[in-house]
């Protein structure tokens, strides 16, 4: 039987076009031309302009053969380029990867080919690490450089085409197109992995559009806010608030590093009212000197994940003039997909009670379908009892697309139709989970996933190195950074300095533990190390 409200009411132009945030930008250039978009130093960028800069790096790039399909690598500090970048590379149909400016040259040249990377655009604080990245990838992109002339920043150059001479060859009117599919890919991000290589995470523009509309409605944002970038932009697409900024018409105001004075400033000079980070911001602006502390008189709203801060730092924030929102994710689900909503009802609490409903990850975000606690194996609910420990699964249109050519952990991720985000967790009466532990083991240090297995894999490399296990050790700074359990080959001398100045030659500094002890590591009778009694060990490391 044939559905009378199908019959003749089809899909056309004037009722149905394919979601993407890249309409908020065009939007907002028309409905707000001089408000101010961007603040980066002394420059104000107005939307008018924004956009048109947008449109002339898609024109630039159009020109330059990119399209759909193609991909666009940028490893960019939070600057307009940045911003201008998530806008001009899926104008074009192309999609944006942004490297984590932290990586070795080994990681970034793997993402280059993995990605078959079209064209690079590179701040020059990077040079140096990207001219090896470059030489150890098989691909060959083309080029640009972006030195960051409004902050005088000094760095190496990679090529012969600035950036700005790149984007004065485009159009400012450039005629860029709606995705075709909002299906269609507009940004590749990779995760650490607990074994192999990264995984590349492909998000759509459906997802990213939608996305937009949750972070607005769960960070409270109003008309025309002004949002702090203490965020690295390439984390997840900076949670993808570089897009949900414009449906709202706010102030992005750049940061290129998160230094206390200039957080401060910024939040007294330009009237900061929302932010996002890790505990590490936390820590950056309470143990700030005084004299680079500056007084405000409104509330900021404060968007923190990772693991949860210390009770002591959420108090003194809040004393502060800060308002915390706990939030979780990951990057399969374009960054924060659950938010910690307060009910009145708990003002009234002890203060003990009020900090344990405080560290739990929450709900599902208004733009995600479903978010549960279950057992992995038989696809069942666990109990809401706050007790029995099962893995948080999503579903829903801010989920990925999957993982760039690797189908096999795309169904994996995906079976029984939802996404198994691999953390374990708790479901408590209320509906709000909390995690529990990581049975990927993954540390989440300063918002930057650490593959736990990597570190070891490089510790077990150093020559007096028997066995070694690396787990999480909380931090009120960073939430959480490597903590290594090292037993040594007989005979053996190496020293916990050794061993660090090992792990720095080898890795990313920031995946280097902090601390390093010496012990017999606990098994179980088949030989498997017991990290979870590391874990508590650490804590008093």
């Amino acid at each position: 039987m044939t559905n009378p409200y199908d019959a003749g009411l089809g899909k056309t132009p004037a009722n149905y076009q394919p979601l993407t945030p890249l309409v908020f930008l065009e939007r907002a250039a028309a409905v707000y031309p001089d408000h101010t978009a961007i603040i980066h130093g002394t420059a104000h960028i107005s939307y008018e302009t924004f956009y048109k800069r947008a449109r002339q790096l898609a024109s630039a790039l159009a020109a330059r053969g990119i399209g759909v399909g193609d991909t666009v690598s940028v490893i960019l500090s939070n600057t307009p380029s940045m911003l201008e970048a998530h806008y001009g590379v899926p104008m074009t149909g192309a999609v944006l990867h942004s490297i984590n400016t932290r990586l070795d040259a080994a990681n970034i040249a793997f993402m280059l080919d993995h990605a078959e990377t079209k064209i690079l655009i590179a701040d020059t604080e990077f040079g140096p690490v990207m001219k090896e990245a470059l030489s150890l990838a098989k691909v060959k992109p083309l080029i640009i450089d972006y030195e960051d002339t409004e902050l005088g920043v000094p760095g190496t150059r990679l090529g012969d085409l600035d950036y700005e001479a790149f984007v004065a060859e485009g159009d400012a009117h450039f005629a860029w197109a709606m995705p075709s599919d909002e299906w269609n890919a507009i940004s590749l991000n990779y995760t650490s992995g607990t074994t192999g290589n990264p995984k590349g995470v492909v998000y759509h523009h459906r997802g990213a559009a939608m996305m937009c509309y949750g972070n607005t409605i769960a960070t409270g944002m109003g008309q025309h806010p002004v949002y702090l970038w203490t965020l690295p932009m390439f984390h997840c697409n900076g949670w993808c608030f570089p897009w949900s900024l414009s449906m709202v018409a706010g102030t992005h105001v750049c940061l290129r590093a998160v230094r206390g004075k200039a957080m401060y400033d910024a939040i007294a000079d330009h009237k900061v009212t929302h932010l996002s980070g890790a505990p590490f911001v936390m820590s950056a602006l309470l143990t700030a000197p005084e004299e680079d502390k500056r007084d405000f008189d409104h509330t900021v709203a404060f968007n923190h994940a990772a693991a949860p801060p210390p009770a002591a730092v959420m108090a003194q924030m809040e004393e502060a003039g800060f308002e915390l929102t706990h939030l979780y994710g990951l990057t399969e689900t374009y960054g924060p997909a659950t938010l910690n909503a307060w009910r009145g009802a708990w003002d009234g609490l002890s203060h003990e009670d009020r900090l344990k409903k405080r560290i739990r990850q929450g709900v599902r975000y208004h733009t995600l379908e479903d978010l549960t606690v279950m057992d992995p194996e038989t696809m069942e609910k666990t109990p809401a009892d706050g007790e029995t420990i099962g893995e948080v699964m999503f579903r829903g249109n801010i989920v990925m697309k999957g993982y760039l050519k690797n189908e096999t952990a795309t169904n994996e991720a995906f079976a029984g139709g939802w996404f198994h985000s691999g953390d374990l967790g708790v479901m408590h009466s209320d509906g709000y989970i909390q995690i529990k532990d990581r049975s990927k083991d993954i540390i989440i240090s300063g918002g930057e996933n650490i593959s736990s297995i990597e570190v070891e894999d490089t510790l077990y490399k150093h020559p007096d190195v028997a066995s070694a296990a690396v787990v999480a050790k909380p931090d009120p700074k960073w939430g959480e950074t490597p903590c290594a359990f090292v037993e040594l080959k007989p005979g053996a001398k190496a020293d916990a300095k050794d061993l660090i100045a090992w792990c720095r030659e080898h890795l990313a500094h920031f995946k280097c533990p902090h601390y390093v002890v010496f012990v017999d590591l606990p098994k179980t009778s088949t030989g498997k190390i017991q990290k979870f009694k590391l874990r508590e060990l650490a804590k008093e490391v």
